[in-house]
């Protein structure tokens, strides 16, 4: 059994340390930058969206 957990520990090693394609810092960055950015402007839709409901609401329903 130990020896079944310690063949997939190295195994996972092996596969994380040679076989996987790691990305450079500028690639990281630029996909971090692309990521902030359309979270922004979802959440600025979103923001706009619901002032429009909103206002819409306290046209149809006054008071």
């Amino acid at each position: 059994m130990f020896k079944k957990i310690a063949n997939y520990c190295k195994e996972c090693y092996d596969e994380l340390a040679h076989k996987t394609t790691w990305p450079t810092r500028a690639e990281l960055t630029h996909s971090a930058v692309v990521v902030l950015s359309a979270s922004l402007i979802i959440a600025l839709v979103v923001f706009g969206m619901d002032l429009v409901f909103e206002n819409l609401m306290k046209f149809v329903y006054p008071g």
